[in-house]
């Protein structure tokens, strides 16, 4: 078993920066359906772009690079206590490679440990079987989409579907409402493991197990195939698109299961998982520990889709602005919702720490008309001891709405960068004190951070390399206006809109 760790090593690595070919699959099919020109059509463009950038420079697919869970089967005599040790070596020192974000961080001190090691993280689950190998599977699952997990508690009244009973339609009902509830703060298009049955915790762990399964393979129970079928037609009716832009694909797999449940209890729980579906696994000698074979790979796969960049001068209904920070009211307020806007100057990362500091104490550089940038990126020093990023996609945003208002006016900032809009409170203060939310592709790192050229500073490293204050100088980093200075939402829109149509499918199919 020498070889043990440096397998693992290697399946983290493969898939940290690559798609498996069955997530490439429904990516590119997606992009193909998609109406030309569209704001999901440049979208999704990008998100090849990033497959492509991901593939080439080997780096992170996604800044967030997860929660790693691995499912292991092993032979009986496998020695599990060996093998924890060198998944636990291989994890920091794919962290130390840069091949991971630092992500385990002390819930109740708040302090990152730097090494993606700490209490419970990584997951690691073993399983005895009977064959003569170790099988090996690992999915990597961001916060964005993890926060748009959800389970339901049959029986129970839904938005927009009304009563759902403990039967399959009433399951039918809350995995459709669970689609409409992620918007497009989970990264969509996404895919969903559905969990029937169990108890509260058990039903989340069928959910994720779904995920392991292939995007392209069959329920081996007709009803739940008939079921996953229709999910698949009907959620992509709902016209919630790429990150949430409106568009014909919202969904790019769903995979059910069910088990046995208490009578008292029924509960339907629900695994989002965004586009960057990084699942990845292997078939590994028990004996010296080197891989046999890989679980996702085709013999003859092909690279990633190849495109050419993308042409953010061709979205629908919406001009081209340039600016330079720092940024005026005047020039923000003349910014509307659809606008797409490349920023060239210096920007700042901030994230939950950094927002809730900001609260109590004076900034360390000034933001007056600057950009924040809600982006918790993946850094890495040089030989020479100087940052460099090597992924940079933005967070969901929604989770800063309790501060951002507060913070704009305090601060004066101009223009708020993140992924999936925010609420009402922001929307107000942008309105108010003349800024915009400018929405980038979630998990885009390496399409963004070819956008950054220099590192010009950090602080609050006290908070671990995702929440601390970057200073970033940035070139022709694009983003689209969806929340503007005068009121106006793309996102309540697409929300509003979503809503209706999912009210369309309230009447019973599966009785």
């Amino acid at each position: 078993m020498n070889a043990f760790k440096e397998s693992i090593l290697r399946l983290i690595i493969e898939t940290s920066t690559k798609l498996p070919p069955d997530a490439k699959a429904a990516i590119q099919a997606a992009k193909l359906r998609e109406d030309a020109g569209t704001q999901a059509a440049i979208a999704l463009a990008t998100i090849s772009d990033n497959i492509r950038m991901a593939e080439e420079n080997i780096s992170p697919l996604c800044q967030d690079t997860g929660m790693l869970t691995f499912k292991i089967k092993v032979p009986v005599g496998a020695n599990q206590i060996e093998m924890t040790r060198d998944i636990r070596e291989a994890v920091a020192e794919a962290t130390r490679l840069g091949k991971l974000r630092p992500n385990s961080v002390d819930s109740l001190t708040g302090e990152n440990s730097g090494d993606n090691l700490g209490e419970g993280t990584p997951i690691i689950k073993f399983e005895q079987w009977e064959k003569d190998h170790i099988e090996v599977r690992l999915i990597m699952k961001g916060g964005g989409c993890e926060n748009k997990n959800i389970q339901y508690s049959l029986p129970c009244e839904l938005e927009g579907l009304g009563r759902a009973g403990r039967d399959l339609d009433g399951i039918r009902k809350c995995i459709l409402h669970a689609v409409w509830q992620a918007q497009g703060h989970g990264c969509s298009a996404g895919f969903i493991g559905v969990g029937i049955g169990g108890d509260r915790t058990s039903g989340y762990e069928l959910a994720k197990e779904q995920l392991f399964r292939r995007v392209d393979d069959t329920n081996p129970n007709p009803d739940l195939a008939k079921l996953e079928a229709y999910i698949m037609e009907k959620a992509n009716t709902l016209g919630i698109g790429t990150m949430g832009f409106g568009g014909q694909t919202t969904l790019l797999g769903c995979k059910i299961g069910s088990m046995n449940r208490l009578p008292a209890s029924f509960f339907v729980s629900v695994a989002y998982n965004c586009w960057a579906f990084r699942r990845q696994g292997v078939a590994i000698d028990p004996k010296t520990g080197e891989i046999r074979d890989w679980l996702y790979k085709e013999q003859n796969e092909e690279k990633a889709p190849q495109t050419p960049a993308t042409d953010s001068q061709g979205m629908t209904g919406g001009r081209t602005v340039e600016l330079t920070t720092p940024l005026t009211e005047e020039q923000v307020r003349q910014l509307k919702v659809g606008d797409v806007v490349i920023l060239n100057g210096l920007i700042h990362t901030g994230r939950d720490a950094l927002h809730k500091h900001l609260m109590d104490h004076d900034s360390p550089v000034d933001l007056n008309g600057g950009v924040i940038y809600h982006c918790g990126p993946v850094m890495l020093k040089d030989k020479d001891g100087k940052w460099q990023v090597k992924a940079a996609g933005p967070t969901t945003s929604i989770r800063e709405e309790p501060y951002q208002a507060d913070i704009i006016k305090k601060f004066g900032i101009r223009a708020v960068v993140g992924k999936g809009g925010m609420g009402k409170k922001t929307l107000e203060g942008l309105k108010e004190h003349g800024a915009v939310y400018l929405n980038a592709i979630g998990g885009a790192a390496q399409y963004y951070a070819e956008c950054i050229s220099d590192v010009e500073g950090v602080h609050f490293m006290e908070f671990g390399i995702p929440e601390a204050m970057w200073h970033l100088r940035v070139k022709k980093f694009a983003a689209i206006v969806t929340m503007d200075a005068h009121g106006n939402s793309l996102h309540e829109g697409v929300e509003k809109s979503s809503l209706e149509k999912l009210a369309e499918l309230k009447d019973p199919v599966f009785k």
